[in-house]
């Protein structure tokens, strides 16, 4: 599917419709990352409820696992606190012909932690000046580094976190700090316009993407991605499975062990 063609919003009922042609040329290009020994490496930032989990599955769930990674981490333990702030992160960068999806990042600082106080405003200035200069010590060395921003109205992530607390399955998403960031609002959005300006540079820019609409805004941050990748010449990968030799054979277990 050409990336021009590409739906650019999910109105309607065929967003699955619209998703596959997308998903099919994100394994095309990942086969052309393999080939090529490239590295990719994908930030999903955005307030609670925007909608990353989501981006971050439509884009992974069709490409090969050992080549596409989804890095969340989660409370920094007591001697990843005592380390280089970024050193957690380094483990999770990825090797030739790979690509890994940040599901909140190394931005944790200039959010999550500036906003609730989990970092000093020391610790904040600091990561916003050095930054930039992690960011291109990673491009300067090959790595292709996407930084998105989901955007979401408050009014949105209130109907969202309504659905979390009302829904069995994803009671697990509110956490304590979800929470009390609720009423923070204006806070986070002071922080992320702060962010936005230290980081925002022609090496390593950022992406703002409307998700008070998830699967429209899924179908645009997916098409973004694909129109800044190399494009697969041949998205479609033919594959031929020789007929059986004989008649095929039913799996046999000896012993007591049988399946359920």
């Amino acid at each position: 599917m050409s990336k021009k063609n590409a739906a650019s919003n999910g109105d309607g009922h065929d967003y699955e419709g619209q998703l596959r042609p997308l998903q099919v040329e994100l394994t095309g290009v990942m086969r052309l990352l393999a080939e090529r020994g490239e590295r990719v490496v994908v930030l999903f930032e955005g307030r609670d409820t925007a909608g990353k989990g989501g981006a971050i599955k439509a884009i992974a769930e069709k490409l090969n696992t050992r080549q596409c990674h989804i890095a969340a981490l989660g409370v920094p333990t007591e001697r990843e606190r005592g380390q280089w702030y970024f050193q957690r992160y380094i483990d999770f960068l990825p090797a030739a012909g790979e690509m890994t999806l940040f599901d909140r990042s190394w931005y944790n600082r200039a959010g999550v932690e500036a906003v609730m106080g989990f970092c000093t405003p020391a610790q904040t200035d600091a990561f916003l000046k050095s930054a930039p200069v992690f960011e291109k010590m990673l491009v300067d060395d090959g790595v292709r580094l996407f930084k998105y921003w989901l955007t979401v109205d408050q009014a949105e992530q209130e109907k969202r976190f309504a659905q979390r607390q009302d829904d069995p399955l994803k009671q697990w998403k509110l956490s304590p700090v979800d929470l009390q960031a609720r009423a923070r609002y204006d806070d986070y959005g002071r922080a992320r316009d702060r962010m936005l300006e230290a980081t925002h540079t022609k090496h390593a820019p950022w992406t703002l993407v409307n998700f008070n609409d998830q699967k429209a805004g899924r179908l645009k941050l997916i098409s973004d991605l694909l129109a800044r990748l190399p494009v697969a010449v041949a998205t479609h990968h033919e594959v031929q499975i020789p007929p059986l030799p004989g008649r095929p054979l039913k799996e046999k277990f000896r012993g007591p062990l049988k399946p359920i």
